[in-house]
């Protein structure tokens, strides 16, 4: 709850920033606290839009003028508890909504295949070389995108990797469960394209730029094995 009602508080400082440059187009650093403002201005509005987060903007001054001027809030320490875990409830069942419905139409699909733990997978390529166990240390290029094809980190840029992209070494039970497992299945040269539920990812807890309760999708390619 913490994480979350920290975010609504940083909303508000963007928001405040947001009506002050619609009033005030033209903006001057001039000094260090200045570009340090901008930047955590900057930070914090790509992070709502990554989380995605809809909130009232008049609400949001309103709350974080009563702060910073130590006025009675409107709502009490309770009062706000109790918002927070209702909201956080609704974008929990929210999200559950929109994953199994994804993975509902996504299993209809040519050549999609579902595991017994609900992660479902594509296979773009077969390999034919060693197969991982969990205690192998493993080579992989790979892309990670959320479901409205946001990419979120990858080994490559462009539309495969080059001499100059070097591939990531972990251990295969130093990823998530969904890695894991799908590595267990694979041969070097294999590339398969995963559909990771929020179970077997980051779950609600979400992770840097993935929100809560997200599917994962990655194209992934098993390099090497050690």
């Amino acid at each position: 709850m913490r994480s979350l009602a920290a975010l609504i508080v940083l909303t508000s400082i963007s928001a405040v920033a947001s009506a002050q440059e619609k009033t005030e187009p033209v903006i001057e650093l001039k000094t260090v606290g200045d570009k340090v403002s901008y930047a955590v201005g900057l930070n914090i509005g790509r992070n709502l839009q990554q989380q995605g987060l809809d909130v009232d903007i008049k609400l949001l001054t309103a709350g974080i003028v009563a702060s910073l001027a130590g006025t009675e809030p409107a709502l009490t320490n309770e009062e706000i508890q109790a918002a927070l875990v209702e909201y956080q409830a609704e974008q929990t069942k929210a999200s559950t909504q929109i994953v199994q419905k994804f993975l509902e139409d996504n299993a209809k699909k040519k050549g999609v295949k579902q595991t017994k733990s609900g992660m479902q997978y594509l296979v773009l390529r077969e390999g034919s070389g060693e197969k991982p166990t969990t205690k192998s240390t493993v080579s992989t290029h790979y892309r990670g995108m959320l479901v409205n094809g946001n990419v979120f980190d990858e080994s490559y840029k462009g539309d495969a990797p080059t001499e100059a992209d070097r591939p990531v070494s972990f251990g295969v039970t130093q990823v998530i469960a969904g890695w894991t497992e799908a590595l267990q299945m694979m041969k070097v040269g294999a590339k398969y394209r995963l559909f990771i539920p929020p179970e077997l990812a980051y779950g609600e807890r979400g992770q840097a730029t993935i929100p809560p309760n997200s599917l994962l999708i990655f194209d992934i390619e098993l390099v090497g094995v050690k």
